[in-house]
């Protein structure tokens, strides 16, 4: 047998805002809830399943790998949205992507607070890139 990650849960204030916040910056859909959840799938079958709960939520890293045009689009939705990016997940770039191992990346956080990446490359897939550190500028964009 084969292992396959096939879901999480994600904590939230307001599943609605975060399932749909999520979905609408993807490109992706929310589905039928079930029961306390409310899901979104990724192309790969993963599904976030987002639950409103009314608790301290620790925060939670959530990282997506794009292709390139998919990149573009994301980083265009967070950019007319007016959501906060930066190129690092401690907020030393705002308003900046990265381009590590030859890819690009960009993090920025949702409706609970939770830390999101897109990335078009996996971490280490080219480790001698010579864009690695290498951050640019996304004009429009709102930093972090």
């Amino acid at each position: 047998m084969s292992v396959e990650f096939n879901h999480t849960i994600v904590l939230s204030r307001d599943r609605e805002k975060s399932a749909h916040f999520l979905a609408d910056v993807l490109g992706l859909e929310v589905g039928e809830p079930a029961g306390m959840f409310l899901p979104v799938t990724t192309a790969n079958g993963v599904t976030l399943d987002f639950a409103t709960v009314d608790i301290d939520i620790p925060t939670q890293h959530y990282a997506f790998l794009v292709s390139e045009r998919e990149f573009d689009q994301v980083l265009a939705r967070l950019v007319a949205a007016g959501v906060p990016i930066q190129a690092d997940p401690h907020g030393r770039h705002p308003g900046r992507i990265n381009r590590n191992d030859g890819g690009r990346g960009v993090y920025f956080g949702d409706p609970a607070g939770h830390g999101l990446e897109v990335i078009t490359r996996p971490y280490g897939s080219d480790p001698n890139s010579p864009l690695n550190g290498v951050t640019e500028e996304v004009p429009g964009a709102v930093g972090a």
